[in-house]
């Protein structure tokens, strides 16, 4: 199974404070042994580094444990996507016609890596956000923090 990972997952999955750490932990345990195949979208790289650098824990990420978190958690093991110029253009046109603004893009830039790659789910903490954006896709937009065993 293909599953693509969005920042705020990615950010779940390796902080172990992080309140939904035991939710996506078994997702990026899967792609760690191979179960599965993780995917995330190169720009998700800079929004994951920014992220850890700036998140309020103690002790503090420095830019160096980010980097290595990134480089060792992420980058040897997921498909690193890269979108092309008429992909952004296209996911514009999208936000476009949808009306949607603001900070919105980025989850779209995730979305359109999705459809991009035909992943079989994506993995977020912004369901909401993700569905508004392509409801076409909401059937493979997972929420670990709505699962219920």
């Amino acid at each position: 199974m293909k599953l693509l990972f969005d920042t705020s997952a990615l950010v779940a999955g390796l902080i172990k404070t992080h309140p939904a750490h035991l939710q996506v932990l078994p997702y990026l345990q899967k792609v760690k042994s191979g179960i599965h195949q993780g995917v995330v979208t190169k720009h998700s790289l800079a929004e994951l580094y920014s992220v850890l650098t700036t998140l309020p824990v103690k002790p503090r990420i420095s830019p160096s444990l980010a980097y290595q978190l990134i480089d060792l958690n992420i980058v040897q093991l997921f498909e690193i996507v890269d979108l092309s110029i008429q992909d952004y253009l296209s996911l514009l046109k999208h936000l476009v016609d949808a009306d949607l603004k603001g900070g919105i893009v980025y989850d779209a830039i995730i979305l359109t890596t999705a459809k991009k790659v035909e992943v079989d789910q994506i993995i977020t903490l912004n369901k909401k956000d993700f569905v508004r954006i392509f409801p076409d896709l909401s059937s493979k937009i997972i929420s670990p923090m709505e699962i219920h065993d």
